[in-house]
């Protein structure tokens, strides 16, 4: 028989109060005792008496056995769930940034503690993955693990491609809709994909690692000529993560906006949809779909947890405690799509091979071998440059990467 769950929930936003429209629906015995807030002046639905400004409220009740954490202060959110877990309550979170940040102290806080720590909504929303991960994969060989873990930057790029509009105004489609924030930096520049990356390489290989080590090059620069193409070679652009088993010593891990061709799951990925493709030594190719946001699809993996929560589960960690000699490497090469005004920068990143290079007016590219090694050092001037990067193996018939 499951156990009943006291709830002290901290955040009351979209997937807040998706959350709770979705426990009210269900006989689960769970209750939501207190919600913490940041603004008591906004109107609610709910009774007042249920809402708090006081975190300790929630975190000193021996009542609540239970924290949800659904706040968007990174920090803020780590001093709660790890008091929670440190003071024998077990905890579900969707902050898939603290989660990366802080992953190895929270592993070792639940093991101290005895406590659990459950966070399936904060990597590709309703999409079960690292269950799945930790779970389904867990004597499996995982060659690689890719897919659209970023809602907002891939409506943008959907927006570009099926409907003509440029990078501004789809972006401004995004913001108006709420997929997108009023500072989209975290979604279009690839670092919310690289947090839920590094926290589905943990489960699929038991490495943790800096989320500062890792490559993000966003779609910031996307430009029509690069859309124009992708339309004539057929195939598409989306903002890709990968994690990588090179060999059984090494792993490699980047976000970069990818070519997709139509032959692979990704191609039909669009808008606000979520998409994730494993790719195993027994099981094969296997892909995930849904909605990678949005208060009641997320709401409903964070009702997972929740609900696993009722039986004492906990993330083993099994291949994160086994003897891993897997170790992170940015020592790879990669076959890359660039869009370029500067000659020299062409010259400095050091191509390996070039497989094909066109000029025309304003429109300038290059398709070739490189270290990723080469894209972190000189990231910056990419940048500041407006070229454009993307992952482009399938552009060269050579499969994503060999190493050192």
């Amino acid at each position: 028989m499951s156990k009943k769950l006291t709830i002290g929930l901290f955040g009351f936003g979209v997937v807040g109060q998706g959350l709770h429209d979705i426990i009210r629906t269900k006989n689960l015995n769970i209750e939501i005792k207190k919600i913490a807030i940041k603004n008591p002046e906004k109107s609610r639905t709910l009774p007042a008496e249920l809402f708090t400004t006081d975190r300790n409220e929630i975190l000193n009740d021996p009542e609540i056995n239970t924290v949800v954490e659904l706040i968007n202060d990174t920090e803020a959110a780590f001093e709660i769930v790890s008091r929670a877990l440190s003071t024998g309550k077990n905890v579900v979170s969707a902050s898939k940034k603290m989660v990366a940040l802080h992953l190895q102290e929270l592993l070792d806080l639940q093991r101290e503690h005895g406590t659990s720590l459950l966070y399936e909504a904060a990597v590709c929303g309703s999409i079960p993955i690292i269950r799945n991960l930790e779970e389904y994969y867990d004597n499996e060989l995982l060659h690689s693990i890719s897919g659209i873990f970023n809602g907002s930057s891939n409506y943008i790029l959907s927006k570009g491609f099926l409907e003509g509009l440029d990078y501004d105004a789809a972006l401004k489609q995004a913001q108006d809709l709420g997929f997108a924030e009023t500072d989209p930096t975290m979604d279009v520049g690839g670092y919310d994909a690289k947090f839920k990356l590094i926290i589905a390489a943990a489960h699929a290989y038991g490495v943790i690692i800096k989320p500062e080590d890792v490559l993000n090059i966003g779609i910031q620069t996307l430009s029509a000529y690069d859309l124009q193409y992708a339309r004539e070679k057929g195939i598409k652009i989306k903002l890709v993560p990968v994690a990588k088993e090179l060999d059984d010593k090494r792993v490699a891990l980047f976000v970069l906006p990818k070519f997709v061709t139509e032959t692979e799951f990704l191609y039909n990925v669009e808008y606000e949809y979520n998409g994730v493709t494993v790719q195993a030594a027994f099981a094969d190719q296997q892909f995930f779909f849904g909605k990678g946001a949005g208060g009641h699809p997320t709401g409903s993996a964070v009702l997972s947890d929740i609900a696993a929560l009722r039986y004492d589960y906990a993330y083993e960690y099994k291949k994160a405690h086994a003897q891993n000699e897997l170790k992170f490497t940015n020592n790879i090469e990669l076959n890359v799509y660039l869009r370029y005004e500067d000659e020299f920068l062409v010259h400095d990143l050091g191509f390996i091979h070039i497989y094909e290079r066109y000029y025309s007016g304003d429109f300038k590219y290059v398709i070739g071998k490189i270290n990723l090694q080469n894209l972190i050092t000189h990231q910056q001037r990419i940048s500041d440059n407006k070229a454009f990067v993307a992952f482009a193996d399938q552009l060269t018939g050579v499969s994503l990467a060999s190493a050192y």
